[in-house]
């Protein structure tokens, strides 16, 4: 059992979407004594950019990149790597300003490949990244689940099940800017669901 933990958040141990991860983590860890941990901190360590240069060099077959190239390329494919091989991800997903964070975009930009993690068929898209269990912790500071400023949840349900992962748990703590009692509320539902979720 691999589990891979992506926090995503600008405020570090601030941050109410890392804390909820690391929750969510732990409680599957103890779930599954034997599973290995792996943690990526987009924002600890930003992943570059999806820009031309990279889009050239994921472009250049191999034996034909610059060494310069092939480092880029290989940034992407050491994340590609992490969830390939990961059966439970648990990714903490804050909402800025009625979307993702940045260093969330580019990490899907990284690990959505044609050919590797997605293809063309005859029949349509076929996602590579199948069989993993999904948690998406998303924190915000208004309260968006189930209208229409909630494009944050439809954009992850969608990249993530265009990728193959359509098995998505959706963990919601929101309205953590509309007064200390209701942020505390919201707070303790998601802790209490992580626990359900978990157990």
């Amino acid at each position: 059992m691999n589990i891979l933990q992506i926090n995503s958040s600008i405020r570090a141990e601030n941050a109410h979407s890392n804390r909820l991860a690391d929750n969510l983590a732990e409680s599957l860890r103890r779930r599954f004594p034997n599973a290995r941990l792996t943690v990526r901190d987009l924002a600890k360590t930003p992943h570059p950019l999806l820009d031309e240069a990279a889009l050239i060099a994921l472009s250049t077959p191999a034996e034909q990149r610059t060494a310069e190239q092939a480092q880029r390329v290989e940034l992407d494919d050491a994340l590609i790597a992490e969830i390939q091989q990961a059966d439970r991800i648990v990714i903490g997903a804050p909402m800025y300003n009625f979307g993702i964070p940045a260093q969330l975009k580019a990490w899907i930009d990284a690990i959505a490949r044609a050919r590797v993690t997605f293809r063309y068929t005859e029949h349509g898209v076929e996602g590579l990244l199948k069989h993993k269990k999904v948690y998406v912790i998303q924190t915000a500071g208004g309260v968006h689940s189930g209208s229409a400023t909630d494009s944050q949840s439809l954009y992850l349900r969608t990249v993530l099940g265009f990728l193959g992962m359509d098995d998505i748990e959706f963990i919601y703590a929101e309205g953590l800017a509309l007064g200390e009692g209701a942020g505390q509320m919201a707070l303790q539902a998601a802790a209490d669901k992580i626990s359900a979720l978990a157990a």
